[in-house]
């Protein structure tokens, strides 16, 4: 596989954002990130070298405060990373998009499938979280976050979750699962009945809210939350490759 050069856009207002862009044939595959994930995790990768495999096209890119990109994780929010997202589709890619988000980039995906229904011509969810600013925390850890309070989870390889005030307060103003998402296109929803994370459930019903008649969940026995051994992402490579062939 050709690896493809990290390159940089500068923002008028704000830091530098890392990218990675392959050329091929449309539509672009347009890869989002998880929370505190970036563009070099096994996924967006595996899926780099499905696009080479099939001479796609595909763009990733790190959020600000994340991976190769500049700035504060801290200082990151919700609707900061999806106008980083717009930003990235609109300047980088021409033409049709299936959009690829994983956990939290399945979040930002919708609302960029909201903002650009005529450019996304497809969406898939892996492990999608939406809203989970609101039913992943406890009303007590919620109202330390109302307060202004910043959270610190300690995770099992030693590193630490971050949760800052601002970044949950952008999220509540963004939450989508409280009534009809006026998504059109065909989306796909692939989640682990063992995630741990985001529970299966959100996947029904983000489902049920979706305005789209084609909407299919797939549910991976035993899957955890990242959803990345073989098996795993074999079965996300077919529904990609699937969608992109319906979107050509």
């Amino acid at each position: 596989m050709i690896e493809v050069n990290l390159l940089f856009l500068d923002p008028a207002d704000g830091p530098r954002l890392a990218y990675r862009k392959r050329e091929g044939e449309g539509p672009t595959i347009l890869f989002l990130p998880g929370y505190a994930s970036d563009m070099e995790g096994s996924k967006a990768v595996a899926l780099d070298a499905f696009a080479a495999r099939r001479g796609l096209a595909m763009l990733r890119f790190d959020y600000s405060g994340t991976g190769s990109s500049e700035g504060r994780f801290q200082d990151g929010a919700l609707e900061r990373w999806i106008d980083e997202a717009l930003l990235m589709l609109d300047g980088q890619t021409i033409g049709p998009v299936v959009l690829v988000g994983s956990s939290m980039g399945g979040w930002i995906a919708l609302h960029l499938a909201l903002r650009r229904p005529e450019r996304v011509k497809a969406l898939v969810g892996i492990a999608a979280a939406p809203d989970f600013t609101e039913w992943g925390f406890p009303d007590r850890l919620r109202e330390r976050l109302a307060a202004g309070e910043t959270l610190r989870r300690e995770l099992p390889d030693g590193g630490a979750q971050i949760t800052t005030a601002t970044f949950w307060s952008s999220g509540q103003a963004m939450r989508l699962l409280g009534s009809e998402i006026a998504i059109d296109c065909p989306v796909r929803l692939i989640h682990g009945d063992g995630d741990e994370d985001v529970p299966v459930d959100i996947a029904f019903r983000l489902k049920d809210r979706l305005r789209s008649a084609d909407v299919q969940v797939t549910v991976v026995k035993g899957g955890g939350h990242r959803l990345s051994a073989p098996h795993e992402i074999e079965t996300i490579e077919r529904t990609v490759a699937a969608l992109v062939e319906q979107s050509s």
